[in-house]
């Protein structure tokens, strides 16, 4: 029992870890929903803007925008990659606990069997050992 409370400790932890990526996706998330609302913003003011700013505007503003989109989707990348990796690394972690906790379980299964098997012949050894005290005893009376 103490091994499989150690996995399943370690397997808490595991799944805290999961949590936490999880979370961190969620916050990039809300970080693009944010530069989305400034994009909107942006495209809100060139309404305003003479036809010759606004194309001027434009450029610089999308490269701007370019580079920054450019520059997210890197860390995104990054970001998932490293989440990628985490996972996998969790779900072998869990299929190898999970291996040892049917090894452990398999383990006990056998140490039980040796168990019965041992009070077996325990119980047959003393039930020779009365039968030869009462045969003992019989001779000697004789």
């Amino acid at each position: 029992t103490g091994a499989i409370s150690s996995l399943q400790r370690q397997m808490e932890i595991q799944e805290s870890e999961l949590r936490r990526i999880r979370s961190e996706k969620e916050f990039l998330q809300k970080q693009l929903r944010e530069r989305e609302i400034q994009l909107q913003a942006i495209s809100d003011k060139f309404c305003n803007l003479t036809q010759e700013e606004r194309q001027e505007e434009i450029v610089v503003i999308m490269e701007e925008e370019n580079r920054n989109l450019h520059q997210l989707v890197t860390e995104q990348e990054s970001q998932l990659a490293e989440q990628s990796k985490l996972i996998g690394e969790l779900k072998a972690t869990i299929n190898q606990l999970r291996a040892e906790v049917v090894n452990t379980r398999v383990h006990l299964l056998e140490q039980k069997q040796a168990q019965k098997e041992i009070q077996s012949q325990a119980d047959a050894l003393q039930h020779k050992a009365l039968q030869t005290r009462v045969a003992l005893e019989h001779i000697t009376c004789k």
